[in-house]
């Protein structure tokens, strides 16, 4: 036999276990007779997003024999209702937190907090400033941002006046992903980003900050809406003032109306996420902290761009359409 030979058997070897080893861990995760008490606090206890983030929880929670308790504050601006929702489950000492952070800053202490009780906290969807998280499941926030930017720059020819309408301040995606466009859009010394705004995920301010964006430059020739929120409000606020033909827009994440939208030409192409992953992940590896398995420090749930040339590809209508209820 070969050397060559040798070492490709070697390598298949190894692989099979490696295989074998995974599969052993995941069956023994869905085997177990004890339930799992998790919590999973996100930033808002509504919208299509997080409804869907919500049924890959739940489809996990069935795998895995958890009992999944969903929860998050009306609004993602409510910080303190967010800290004292993860005292509620450190208090009740659950078996772990999924924790959507809406401050980055604000929430580390009391997550370094569930660890100092031996309650592992996996990071989803938005990162949070603590070193006691055992794993982040979501998005590469800042190549999103520069997906959006990208697009936006070859609609307008690379050339004239941006803004933008992102969601809380403070909030680590919403940062990365100002962060990934204006450094994309810095490469370009004819674009010009004319502010940055924060709607706060209020959807009637952000179509009130787009109008006075609007006002202010009527220039402007396109607008990036950085989550589901500011994307209803912008585009409906542009649809309203008769500027879709005019204002190039690119939004983030595909409730329906913004689909509709991008069907009518007032939006020309959505970063879409996969929140049905985020949701399933994210309990998977707090199962596995749980059962004191070493998960991944990192889980990229990916980011797409959707217009109308790739929307009816059978891979994004699985995620443009989970049949949310």
């Amino acid at each position: 036999m070969s050397i060559s030979m040798r070492r490709m058997m070697l390598i298949l070897a190894i692989l099979a276990l490696i295989t074998v080893s995974c599969s052993d861990s995941s069956s023994r995760l869905r085997q177990t007779n004890n339930v799992r008490h998790i919590d999973m606090i996100v930033k808002m206890n509504k919208g299509y997003y997080w409804n869907t983030v919500k049924m890959g929880a739940e489809v996990a929670a069935k795998e895995f024999n958890v009992e999944l308790k969903f929860v998050g504050p009306e609004s993602e601006k409510d910080i303190k209702g967010q800290i004292k929702m993860m005292d509620d489950s450190i208090s009740r000492r659950v078996d772990a937190i999924i924790l959507a952070a809406s401050d980055y800053m604000k929430l580390a202490q009391v997550t370094d907090r569930a660890a100092l009780h031996k309650i592992p906290v996996v990071s989803m969807d938005s990162e949070v400033a603590s070193a006691r998280i055992t794993t982040y499941v979501g998005t590469n926030n800042y190549e999103a941002g520069q997906k959006g930017a990208k697009r936006l720059i070859e609609l307008i020819g690379e050339k004239g006046a941006v803004g933008v309408v992102s969601f809380v301040e403070g909030a680590k995606n919403a940062d990365e992903r100002a962060e990934g466009l204006k450094d994309y859009i810095a490469r370009y010394p004819n674009v010009r980003l004319v502010d940055i705004v924060y709607c706060g995920s209020d959807e009637q301010l952000a179509a009130e900050l787009t109008r006075t964006m609007l006002q202010e430059n009527p220039d402007l020739r396109g607008i990036l809406a950085l989550n589901e929120v500011a994307s209803v409000g912008v585009a409906q606020e542009v649809q309203n003032l008769g500027l879709d033909r005019q204002v190039k827009l690119i939004t983030f994440d595909s409730p329906p109306a913004v689909i509709e939208m991008l069907q009518e030409g007032v939006v020309q192409a959505m970063v879409i996420q996969n929140p049905f992953s985020n949701g399933y992940l994210a309990v998977q590896n707090a199962v596995e902290a749980i059962e004191g398995i070493d998960g991944p420090e990192r889980v990229d749930t990916g980011s797409k761009l959707i217009d109308l040339d790739n929307m009816l590809w059978p891979d994004n209508q699985k995620q443009l359409f989970p049949f949310v209820k």
